[in-house]
Parts: structure tokens; sequence; C-alpha cells
């Protein structure tokens, strides 16, 4: 008698969560970029977001889950939260 237990395979999370993440300008970037330090950084991170087709996408995600930290959908975490105050 097999006394283990088949499961069934685990599906990759964040395409579960995000499935426009396999288009993103950033899949292929550090992620530490995304969660700058510096200005410098900040700007950076910006700056791959700027040529991202799922941009939108990504913001609205970053809204939905109230995303605290981090460069999302090419906005701050600043500009986020001016957009929750105003929404």
């Amino acid at each position: 008698m097999n006394d283990t237990m088949e499961l069934p395979p685990l599906g990759a999370p964040v395409l579960d969560e995000r499935p426009w993440a396999v288009f993103s300008a950033c899949r292929e970037a550090d992620p530490s970029l995304f969660f700058a330090t510096t200005r410098d950084d900040e700007r950076a991170a910006l700056v791959v977001c700027s040529s991202c087709a799922v941009k939108d996408d990504c913001l609205d995600f970053a809204l939905d889950t109230r995303e605290r930290f981090g460069v999302w959908g090419g906005t701050t975490e600043r500009d986020r939260k001016k957009l929750l105050r105003a929404s």
C-alpha cells in the first residue's frame, strides 16, 4: 500500500494573480530596482515602466491591492497615495 498522497501540480502564483506580468518590461530586470532606495534608482525604474505594454494593468493591480512599496505601473509610492486619495 502506498502511503503517499498525490497533490496536483502547483501553478505559478504570479501568473495566477497577474497573468499580464509575462508581458511586462520589467520581467527580466533586477527586482530591487523597483524597490529603490535612491531617487536615481526610482527614476531608472520609471524609465523601464515608460515603455511597458502592461503598465496600466500593473497600476490597476497595485491600486487594487493597495501596494505600499516600490514602483508599480509607472508610479511611485507617493503617486499611488495621491491617486487613492483622489478616488
